[in-house]
């Protein structure tokens, strides 16, 4: 812990030390409201100027609500600047501040949006590639030019603090455990397989990705990690408009269609897309050696095989928003969602036991044919009710959403055994089932006074898993698979959250604006499988945030949040994956939720040039930590089947982990033309694992990742995209260091409603090696898996339908409807 308190105490001195230097105690008040659709504009930038001296006294930055107030002000003229992205810088002269009255209050203040007119088409400023927020850090990925060809997975990669691995995994300041949201809500997509999930969603569809590692008690606690909102694109203008989205490649095809209609009050959306990861092979090898302390035997196992696989899915979906009056708001959605990914292969294994002098007393040359498939259709549907109440700020939100799932994996391997008289063994495994979420929340926001807001609400999730596990044994007797009881099951998994909150945003002392709030839930999880049983638990998620606003629009914060990780369909269910009967798989229905503590001290410096820098120490401390265990074994029995030299893996509360780590992300304009980005992330790892005594595993990882992009003269972009992410130890080996590389560009035209882009990953080698060890106290196993990733791709973009701004007459224009997170 002496790192959080050395954080802390720095975080107090630099606030006190401010807070000396501000001895007076007038104070400017205003709102920021967009001019063209009357929407606060949060987070934008306010400067108060001395107009004798024109040295700069103090500023602040909005809250949600457009509010700002700066404090510590002498008496004097002075001029009010306000300033945000996408926005027509305004000043406001002649502010006088003096007599007995110690606040100014502007009222509001409207900011006109950039615009610039070509033809008919009207297209507004861009907003920085990446915002660091008080909560959170948006990633805007609609001008990321190397990502436009690839799926979600390619974007994480950019987002900074989140890293992505080769197999798609993804982690969060070095966190694995993350909660998915789309458009701020939950799907029961991200259950069955997070990776094939993130893999169905087209890079061309994605407005933005949030990061939210300091999520409020307003969030559900889930996601020890955090939480990564990924916001689809949406258009709120007048008139029919919309854009399509086409790509080809050598290893990834995919393609979309936005359709935007709005009148006056009433708008809506309609949206379709597919993908294709083209079938590839990939070469592995497995080299193991194991113990029988039994029989004092060591068998060493050589496998050498590939798979071909392939990933296909698609989405569509169809939403409205009906402003009903200024005062009321309607926003419904409805969508389907289907992917899928198998693989097949073949497989030759060696295998051969020596006794204790080393001698070789059996050895067996085996071929396995084997195939695999992981598949879902969901249906997601949600209903959303705003109504705002007398107060300026005050209001009411009341949020229905489910989604229904019916994911399917199976599996079936035949291994053939040559010069044994029973020349044939296999198992066939299928496993139906059906995954129902249903969130239903209401939220209410109070403003006390000017920057004091209170929030509240209550949460209900449900959330009902069956499946079925039907298994076959190839019997040689008969050969052909035959249904095997003893191994088959059904399993019923139902989980009842019942949560409520208290939060509330106020400032103290003039200097520390302070974000506290509570969150109590209440987890009923009943489940019907043999000799399982999980009682009833309570969670009190408590959160803090203390930040500060310097000159200059820097800032400083210090957060604290207290996370849950609840497992998830595919971590739960126990089907036992036995498509390679030496390494087989499973879930584990007994895992209990991992508690997390997260802090973060934070400084954000943005440059009067457009760039900015964003410096972070944080520290993670989980306890009952989740992770992957293999354990060995000489002969293992599954139901009246015995598999002989097994591994067995799957997901376990080990113990406690600490991570301590510094993050520095940024962007520099070098020129007018040249602009890069990056983010170095360093994590100290030390985990105590319970499950062997205490023991304590040690490691440290760094991720560096960096962009360029240049722009050429005729709307012609160019840009360079490199990952890196070191090797580091775990609990039971060592997992491997990643390399990646993407280059790209994009020439517009037609105005700007059209492109055409050229993408390459990793062009100069086809494959990426991952060595992974795995040692126990009896086993130890080296594992390659050659990744075919080099990859070329072109794609085409095209924007139609006449874009304007025009407000109806009876349009209140009070709603912003860009998907935040909604998620509480």
């Amino acid at each position: 812990m002496r790192p959080i308190f050395l954080s802390i105490l720095f975080f107090f001195s630099v606030v006190f030390g401010a807070h000396s230097q501000n001895k007076q105690n007038f104070k400017v008040t205003g709102k920021i409201k967009d001019a063209s659709t009357n929407q606060p504009v949060e987070y934008a930038s306010v400067g108060i100027t001395n107009q004798q001296t024109n040295a700069i006294v103090n500023g602040a930055v909005t809250d949600t609500s457009g509010y700002f107030e700066v404090t510590g002000l002498p008496s004097g003229t002075f001029t009010v600047t306000v300033d945000f992205i996408g926005y027509q810088k305004r000043a406001i002269k002649d502010v006088i501040i003096s007599g007995s009255s110690k606040t100014v209050s502007l009222n509001t203040i409207t900011l006109t949006p950039t615009v610039n007119v070509l033809a008919e088409v009207t297209v507004t400023g861009n907003k920085n590639i990446v915002e660091n927020q008080i909560d959170k850090i948006v990633y805007n990925a609609a001008n990321d030019i190397t990502s436009q060809a690839g799926v979600a997975l390619d974007v994480l990669k950019k987002v900074p603090q989140v890293s992505v691995d080769i197999d798609g995994n993804v982690e969060l300041q070095g966190n694995p455990n993350v909660r998915f949201l789309i458009n701020g809500k939950p799907s029961s997509v991200f259950g069955n397989s997070l990776t094939d999930a993130l893999s169905s969603i087209p890079a061309s569809q994605i407005k933005s990705i949030e990061a939210i590692t300091s999520p409020g008690a307003k969030y559900d606690a889930q996601g020890t990690g955090g939480i990564i909102n990924i916001i689809l694109k949406d258009n709120k203008l007048q008139g029919i408009n919309g854009n399509v989205s086409l790509t080809a490649g050598t290893r990834l095809e995919n393609g979309s269609a936005n359709l935007n209609f709005r009148k006056n009050n009433f708008g809506i959306n309609a949206f379709f897309s597919g993908n294709k990861q083209l079938s590839s092979r990939t070469p592995s090898t497995q080299d193991r050696l194991s113990n029988n302390v039994t029989d004092t035997t060591t068998t060493r196992l050589l496998q050498n095989g590939f798979q071909d696989f392939k990933r296909s899915g698609y989405r569509s979906g169809l939403g409205f928003d009906w402003t009903i009056s200024k005062k009321d708001n309607l926003i419904g959605s409805f969508g389907y969602n289907s992917f899928s990914s198998s693989g097949s292969g073949l497989t030759n294994i060696n295998q051969t036991t020596y006794n204790q002098a080393a001698i070789p007393i059996l050895a067996q040359d085996i071929l396995r044919n084997s195939s695999s498939k992981n598949s879902i259709g969901a249906f997601d549907w949600s209903l959303n009710y705003i109504k705002k109440l007398k107060k300026e700020g005050q209001e009411l939100n009341v949020l229905y959403s489910s989604s229904f799932g019916k994911p399917r994996n199976n599996y079936s391997q035949i291994q053939s055994y040559n010069g044994e008289s029973f020349a044939n063994s296999g198992t066939m495994g299928n496993t139906p089932g059906n995954d129902k979420q249903t969130n239903i929340s209401i939220d209410y926001a109070h403003p006390v006074k000017k920057g004091f807001i209170i929030e509240t609400g209550v949460k209900t999730v449900l959330q009902d898993i069956k499946s079925i596990a039907d298994i076959s044994v190839f019997t040689p007797a008969q050969n052909q698979f035959v249904h095997d009881p003893t191994q088959s099951y059904q399993l019923s998994y139902n989980m009842k959250i019942y949560a409520g909150y208290l939060s509330t945003t106020f400032s103290m002392f003039n200097w520390l604006n302070i974000k506290a709030g509570a969150r109590f839930e209440h987890t009923d999880v009943k489940i019907d499988y043999p000799n399982t049983s999980i009682p009833s638990y309570n969670n009190l998620v408590p959160s803090l945030i203390f930040s500060h606003n310097f000159k200059d629009d820097q800032s400083v914060k210090l957060a604290f949040t207290r996370r849950i990780e609840r497992a998830e369909y595919r971590e739960i269910n126990p089907f036992m994956n036995l498509s390679d009967p030496y390494n087989i798989t499973a879930g584990n229905p007994l895992l209990k939720p991992e508690i997390g503590n997260n802090f973060e001290l934070g400084y954000n410096k943005p440059f009067k040039n457009g760039g900015s820098v964003y410096i972070a120490l944080i520290e993670r401390i989980n306890t009952s930590d989740i992770k992957p265990y293999t354990t060995f074994y000489p002969s293992y029995m599954i139901g009246d089947s015995t598999y002989q030299n097994v591994s067995v893996t799957n997901r376990q509360n080990i113990g406690i982990e600490y991570n301590s780590g510094v993050s520095l992300s940024g962007s520099m304009p070098i020129t007018d033309r040249l602009n890069l980005r990056g983010n170095f992330v360093v994590t100290q790892k030390r985990v105590v694992n319970n499950l062997l005594g205490g023991n304590v595993t040690n490691g440290t990882n760094w991720r560096f990742n960096l962009n360029a992009t240049y722009q050429l003269p005729k709307d012609l972009s160019l840009e360079g995209f490199g990952n890196y992410s070191s090797a580091i130890n775990t609990i039971q080996g060592k997992r491997p260091q990643q390399l990646t590389y993407n280059f790209a560009f994009r020439k517009q035209f037609y105005h700007k409603n059209a492109s055409i882009g050229f993408t390459a990953t990793n062009p100069f080698t086809k494959y990426i090696s991952q060595v992974t060890t795995v040692k126990t106290g009896n086993y130890v196993a080296t594992n390659t898996v050659l990744v075919p990733y080099r990859s070329f791709g072109i794609s085409l973009t095209y924007k139609f339908g006449k874009l304007e701004f025009k407000k109806g007459k009876d349009q209140g224009n009070d709603f912003l409807h860009n998907a935040p997170s909604t998620e509480n």
